[in-house]
């Protein structure tokens, strides 16, 4: 019989919990790795978060999601969140009255090093090293912006780090918190059974991964390359290397440059 995971006390976690159940409000717990979302729409949480490994890293307390909803600290008896922008435009801005006293509740609760970054089209690129970072801190705080964003000054006066999943725009930031969200926990300690899972992927070393392989050995004509079957670790090392740098250099030459230019530093 499996022994019950102590990490989180005394508090006992049912596999049947349902996903939201997951979230009720407990403690943090000291020394777990912590994500805090303040949106407008607490109820799309923990959504894939909640399946698979990060759903049964989640249910074994190895992390904590914690949704804040901004709404809880709108203004008036509408709880309204949001304002025309000033000097004029479409679309509506969400009030530094209103984000700014959400995220200095949260804040309260941080220890460590605890960033606090807003899913923002015009900020960085996140990548793997983002996500490694990540989860070498004691948590994150990630702000879900709606509308047209939110006000300038508190981007400013907190000193939060705009972060973007690509190139394009969304309706808001929930799914790009949970894809960052999702990369960082599973870089956690115990979080993958396999810890050489995270060696050898993509991006880990800043090349794609090589392509890979299962049963059966022959497949509507297509083998599996011989050199795979045949049991020489030393040839399909090489052959992995070489077709991890033939995969970045075709489809990522952008990869590529920076791989070649560390090589030579």
């Amino acid at each position: 019989m499996t022994p019950p995971n102590r990490s989180h006390g005394k508090q006992r976690v049912i596999p049947s919990l349902k996903p939201r159940e997951l979230m009720r409000d407990v403690p943090d717990y000291a020394h777990v790795w912590q994500a805090h979302i303040l949106t407008l729409f607490p109820e799309l949480f923990p959504g894939v978060l909640g399946a698979s490994l990060t759903g049964r890293a989640l249910k074994e307390g190895r992390w904590q999601l914690h949704p804040h909803d901004l709404r809880a600290h709108g203004l008036t008896k509408h709880r309204n969140v949001d304002d025309t922008p000033a000097g004029g435009g479409a679309g509506m801005v969400l009030r530094a009255d209103v984000v700014g006293p959400a995220i200095e509740a949260v804040q309260s609760r941080a220890q460590g090093r605890w960033p606090i970054l807003y899913m923002s089209p015009r900020g960085r690129r996140f990548d793997q090293a983002m996500a490694r970072d990540l989860a070498d801190c004691a948590g994150v705080t990630m702000l879900c912006g709606r509308f047209e964003g939110v006000d300038e000054r508190v981007i400013e006066h907190y000193g939060i780090t705009e972060v973007s999943l690509g190139d394009f725009v969304m309706t808001g930031g929930e799914l790009a918190a949970q894809a960052m969200i999702d990369a960082t926990v599973r870089l956690l300690p115990g979080v993958l059974g396999n810890a050489d899972s995270t060696v050898e992927e993509s991006h880990s070393a800043g090349l794609l991964e090589h392509p890979q392989y299962t049963k059966p050995a022959e497949w509507k004509g297509h083998e599996i390359p011989p050199v795979l079957m045949s049991g020489n670790h030393a040839e399909i090392a090489k052959w992995r290397r070489e077709m991890s740098h033939k995969l970045t250099q075709e489809r990522r030459p952008d990869l590529w440059a920076a791989h070649k230019a560390q090589i030579h530093d």
